[in-house]
Parts: C-alpha cells; structure tokens; sequence
C-alpha cells in the first residue's frame, strides 16, 4: 500500500513538474500597477483599485454557499487575461470546469491539480504559486492548523508568490478569522437576501495598504454588497434599497 501511494504521489509530482516547466518562459511577469478584481466598481472599493500580482489574497467564507470561491474565481479570470495558466489546487475534488468555462474562464489555460493528502496539497499550491508561467492560483484551505504551523505555510506560500508573481486567491473557512496572516489581503464574504441573483457582502478584514488607493480610507465603506450573475461570472455592486427591501421581506415571511 504505501509503495503504490509513493508511486501515485511520484507521478502527481512528475506531472505537476512537466506541466510548470511547460508554462515557464510564457509571460513576462510585471509587477507593477494593480489588476483588476473582475469588477471595476469593486475594484473602486479596494485599496489600490484591485489586486498586486505576487500576493495572496485570502477569502473567507461565512458559510458554505458563501460565495467566496467564485468571487475568488472571477478574480483569477481577470488576472489570467494578460496571459499566465489559472492553476486550481483542487483536493477536495469539487471543481467542475465547466461551470467554470460559464463564469468566462479559459479551459486552454486551466491546470486542475488533485493531490492526494495534505502535505501534497501544500506542496502543489507552493509549487504554482512559485512559477513564472502562473497568473493565478486558486484553492480552498479548508484545513485549520495550529496558529504557528498556519503562519509557517502561509509565510511559504507569500514568499513563493512573490517570486513568481501569481496571485494566490485563497479560499478559506470562517474558523480562520482570527489566525494571523500573510496575505497581503483578507475578505470576509457572507450571502445576503437579494431580489434577483446572488447577494453577497464583502468586508474588507486586512489590507497592507488600506489608507492607499480606492476609496479615500475616511470614506470608504466598511463592506460592499454585491450581485453575483452565476451563469455568466458577472459581478456588479448591489443597489442597497433592492437588498434591503428583501431583507424585510424575509423578517416578515
């Protein structure tokens, strides 16, 4: 048993290797200037109008149906359009690509990995993140480590990002609040009662340049709602009165 598991996470790792030394060299890497969240006004909310390329950006999930990942997702498509493979780190094995391709995602460009335990898990995220022929890297970190050993990872993983200049969209759940993080970003994502399509609020926890950019931070709201078109990948902000008609509603049914 544990040869033919050696043997399967060999392979996982040749394949992975192969698939890297195949993107390297396929973009230039330009960290400069912000990339955009795949929404222009909440790109207007965000510190520094949208995202840096070779950061982490952590979003945490209120619950299950939160939203989160596909925010997350929509980001990865705006940061892959200048070139770069999306790469998922998909163990949990609920990645389904065409739902994917429907959010406007480029399949030719999409590099599903599945490890199968969770220091591959790690090792795969690190390794994607680290390369130059990456734009984005999106995975769940559902696992909840002791705070030092979650510091010592995320330090790995922003530290590859850096390097080689991915954006790391971190998908992680609400048990993960108060750890301590590297990401250069953390967002809180929680469903809203909506008239019509996906309501989600997004409340900015941790920014390493929240008085810069966007919004002045004097008058920057503390959280942003915002429509989710499932079918299209479309996000555009709520407009309140909808939202908060709804939730009256709710109270009263």
């Amino acid at each position: 048993m544990s040869s033919h598991l050696g043997n399967s996470r060999r392979q996982m790792v040749e394949l992975l290797a192969r698939q890297i030394r195949g993107l390297e060299g396929a973009r230039q890497v330009d960290f400069g200037g912000a990339i955009s969240s795949g929404c222009h006004e909440f790109d207007r909310w965000l510190p520094e109008r949208g995202f840096r390329r070779g950061t982490l950006v952590e979003w945490l999930a209120a619950g299950a149906g939160s939203g989160a990942g596909v925010l997350a997702l929509v980001a990865a498509r705006a940061a892959c359009q200048e070139g770069g493979a999306l790469v998922v780190v998909d163990r949990q094995q609920e990645f389904y690509p065409p739902a994917a391709a429907a959010l406007g995602i480029d399949v030719a460009g999409l590099v599903i990995v599945r490890p199968r335990n969770q220091r591959d898990d790690w090792w795969a995220i690190e390794q994607a993140l680290r390369s130059r022929g990456v734009g984005a890297v999106w995975c769940r970190c559902d696992h909840v480590a002791a705070p030092r050993e979650d510091n010592r990872l995320f330090r790995r993983f922003q530290l590859a990002a850096e390097r080689g200049g991915a954006l790391g969209l971190v998908v992680r759940p609400a048990a993960t609040r108060r750890l301590p993080s590297w990401a250069d970003m953390r967002l809180w994502v929680e469903p809203l009662a909506a008239r019509e399509g996906r309501c989600l609020r997004v409340e900015l926890l941790h920014s390493r340049h929240a008085a810069t950019g966007g919004m002045l931070a004097a008058v920057r709201p503390a959280s942003v709602e915002l429509i989710v078109d499932d079918e299209t990948g479309a996000v555009r902000v709520a407009p309140r009165l909808a939202i908060a008609a709804a939730g009256q509603r709710a109270a009263r049914a």
